[in-house]
């Protein structure tokens, strides 16, 4: 109810008065909710089918290749950054499976 006295005010505010602590009942119910969302057997099988599609594709174009932010301004001009990463990781992709297949008929 009040900071005065309190050992640990200097580390927990900057202020000179009373810290002030807000609670967003709203959000207090969407996070209950998308918490049962997620712990039903339908929401835990949608987590796992997000894991396996296209989660390692964002993390392949993040760590492998190093893309972390977009170059260009703009939702249309986005879209064809984010078309033109598709297309490397897809070519990228299909180049192993090539040099896969050639080095099996070669053995």
């Amino acid at each position: 109810s009040s900071c005065a006295g309190c050992p640990l005010k200097e580390r927990c505010t900057k202020a000179a008065g009373d810290r002030e602590i807000a609670v967003s009942l709203e959000r207090l119910r969407y996070q209950k909710q998308a918490r049962e969302l997620l712990q039903s057997e339908e929401g835990y099988a949608l987590a796992v089918r997000r894991m396996t599609e296209p989660e390692s594709v964002y993390g392949q174009v993040k760590n492998n290749r190093g893309y972390r932010r977009f170059l260009l301004r703009g939702m249309e001009k986005v879209t064809l950054e984010v078309g033109w990463l598709s297309l490397a990781h897809n070519l990228g992709k299909q180049a192993k499976v090539d040099q896969k297949r050639r080095a099996a008929i070669l053995q």
